[in-house]
């Protein structure tokens, strides 16, 4: 990612903020929606699913300025999400939906330039969950 890149992120970010409840639901909403299958997954209440959502947001948002300090924590979420039966083709869903949410929450803001920035981030860290995730596979 490119310095503007982690600056857009982290810029537009900080407008949802104030609406992480509702974009959380928008969310799930929409990740159920694209994949029903998905919804077993999910076994505790919804609300407090999209607070650790938007919690795990903030954590690697904010490390984008030094990945190397989010990437051992975004690699035990990625063994985790194994651990939950994520299978790689789920990380496209999960992106479609956060982008798909990012739009709604952002209006106006979501430009093109904004959208290829949340590509990029929403990119990198899934490779670096799917890693982990095929590592851990290999040792089970």
């Amino acid at each position: 990612m490119t310095p503007l890149q982690v600056a857009a992120v982290q810029r537009t970010f900080s407008l949802v903020v104030p609406i992480k409840e509702k974009a959380a639901e928008l969310f799930y909403a929409r990740l159920f929606e694209l994949d029903p299958s998905l919804k077993p997954m999910f076994k505790g209440d919804m609300k407090q699913q999209g607070m650790k959502l938007m919690s795990a947001l903030a954590l690697v948002v904010t490390g984008l300025s030094k990945p190397e300090t989010i990437l051992p924590a975004v690699e035990d979420l990625g063994r985790k999400h194994f651990d939950y039966g994520v299978q790689d083709h789920h990380y496209d869903t999960v992106g479609a939906a956060l982008l798909w949410t990012l739009e709604q929450g952002l209006g106006a803001e979501f430009t093109p330039d904004v959208k290829a920035a949340w590509t990029a981030a929403y990119t990198l860290l899934a490779n670096v969950m799917k890693d982990a995730a095929t590592k851990a596979r290999a040792v089970a």
